[in-house]
């Protein structure tokens, strides 16, 4: 069950437990992160094989028209979300030490 699953339901550590910071939600995030950039990358990869599918004629246009659309989105948010982390950094870089 990943993070947002246990999130979602309430399944997981107690209250005081959360109030903790732990090696382990540090990991929890990474691997967040890692798969949601390997599912990015794989939808990315099944675009450009139904695309060079449909330029065969081996493909259903529908189906070419829906991976390009979906990994046009997906592409979309990974950039959102790089942009949001690097606007994190620059404003922790701005932070008086």
């Amino acid at each position: 069950m990943g993070a947002y699953s246990r999130a979602a339901t309430g399944v997981g550590p107690g209250i005081d437990a959360r109030d903790k910071p732990s090696a382990a939600g540090g990991d929890e995030f990474a691997d967040l992160v890692k798969g949601a950039l390997e599912e990015a990358r794989k939808i990315g990869e099944r675009s450009e094989h139904l695309s060079v599918e449909g330029i065969r004629d081996n493909a259903d246009l529908n189906q070419v028209i829906t991976a390009v659309a979906e990994a046009e989105v997906t592409l979309q948010t990974v950039v959102s979300v790089r942009d949001k982390v690097i606007e994190a950094y620059k404003e922790i870089t701005r932070m008086p030490i």
